[in-house]
This record gives structure tokens, C-alpha cells and sequence, in this order.
């Protein structure tokens, strides 16, 4: 975990930014529950899972003073069991979903903060808006009173060489300024060092903190 936050503060700094202003979210995918207490207890208070039932076993074993982040995609029959319980949704990338999760609540009466994905690799093995759709889609997402948007967050193709991602990450961070959005969540164990120097507040790590996992997709 030193280690990580070592390189989060190098990055930081070759990019005239401060280390506080980015977020280390843990992926605790395919992780035990031990484990993740352990980098808790290390100064952890974000984490981020991809599966909702996943999230919400360790939800009831974990501290809950936990910020946990919904960064995997989100079934719209799913909403039910993520509203109320995650400080912020990263995976919002359709229409139908968006009207769900304003739905639910309203129903439980809560307000829900999202990030936007957007493919801005353009691959087809990825979810997310083009570019060209997002303007629209927020201009859309004003009409649905619980949804509040704080950014962006995208996911860029893996490469062996992190500097092939700039480019989509640099994308990332135009269309934010372009439509004054604060927050950008982008970055992976492979990449995150890159995604830190082109303006990334939120890091999604889960083998640079865990280590390599089985997991079962």
C-alpha cells in the first residue's frame, strides 16, 4: 500500500497536482473479506467493487464508515440492492439505467451521485457513451431530480506500454472542463500513474493493493 502511495505522490508531482486531491479506491473484487480489512486498517476508506452481490455481502461484514463505489456495470433489476448504500455510482452508461436509479430514489427518498462512462477508446468490448453522446445524455440527466452528476469515468483498453492510454484519459479530461465536471475516475493498476498526471481524482486499484487474484468471471 506505501508503495502505491508512493507512486501516486510521484505522479502527482510531475504533474504540479497534490497527492490529497486523488483518491485511492481499492477494488475488492475476488477478495476475502480478511483481506480487505487489512488495507482498511491501513488507511483504506474507498472501496469499489464490480459485482453487486459481491458489494453487498461485504457491505454487512465491513466497518460502515466505508465509502464503497458501484464501478462494475450496473443490470437495471440490480438498482434496488446499490441505491442508498454506495457514496457514488461510476457506470452509468445508459438511458434505461439512468431512469432507474432516479426511480428507486425517489422511492427510498435518497439524492445519488454518478459518474458518466464514456468509451473513449471507442472499443466495442466496452461499455459506455461515444463522446459525441454525451452531451445530450447530460443535457437528459437534468430532467431526473435524484441523479446528481460528478464526472466522468472511463476504462482504457490494457497495454503494455501505459503511455499507448494518454491519449483516451487526455480525452477523458477535455470533455470534463468542456462541460464543467469536477470529478474523473480513470486509472487501473496498469495505468494509474498515467492517468494521475492527465488530471485523475479517483483510482481504481485492485492488483497494484491486492496482489493477483483468481477470479471467476
Amino acid at each position: 500500500m506505501q508503495r502505491v502511495r508512493e507512486r501516486v505522490r510521484l505522479a502527482a508531482a510531475r504533474s504540479g497536482r497534490e497527492p490529497r486531491q486523488i483518491k485511492i479506491i481499492a477494488v475488492t473484487k475476488g477478495v476475502e473479506v480478511p483481506r480487505v480489512r487489512e488495507v482498511v486498517q491501513q488507511g483504506i476508506t474507498d472501496l469499489g467493487e464490480n459485482r453487486v452481490q459481491e458489494m453487498t455481502g461485504k457491505i454487512t461484514a465491513l466497518p460502515p464508515d466505508i465509502n464503497w463505489h458501484m464501478i462494475g456495470h450496473l443490470q437495471t433489476n440490480k438498482v434496488k440492492y446499490v441505491v442508498g448504500r454506495v457514496a457514488l455510482i461510476h457506470s452509468l452508461d445508459r438511458w434505461s439505467l439512468a431512469e432507474e436509479i432516479n426511480r428507486r430514489a425517489v422511492k427510498v427518498g435518497v439524492a445519488v451521485g454518478v459518474l458518466v462512462q464514456v468509451n473513449t477508446s471507442g472499443e466495442r468490448t466496452k461499455q459506455g457513451l461515444t463522446p459525441g453522446e454525451l452531451p445530450d445524455f447530460l443535457t437528459a440527466l437534468r430532467d431526473l431530480p435524484r441523479i446528481t452528476v460528478h464526472g466522468l469515468m472511463t476504462i482504457a483498453p490494457y497495454a503494455r506500454n501505459p503511455e499507448e492510454v494518454r491519449p483516451y484519459f487526455r480525452e477523458l479530461r477535455l470533455l470534463a472542463a468542456k462541460h464543467k465536471l469536477k470529478h474523473l475516475s480513470m486509472g487501473m493498476t496498469n495505468d494509474y500513474e498515467v492517468a494521475v498526471e492527465e488530471g485523475a481524482d479517483m483510482l481504481r486499484l485492485g492488483t497494484a493493493i491486492f496482489g493477483t487474484r483468481d477470479i471467476k468471471k
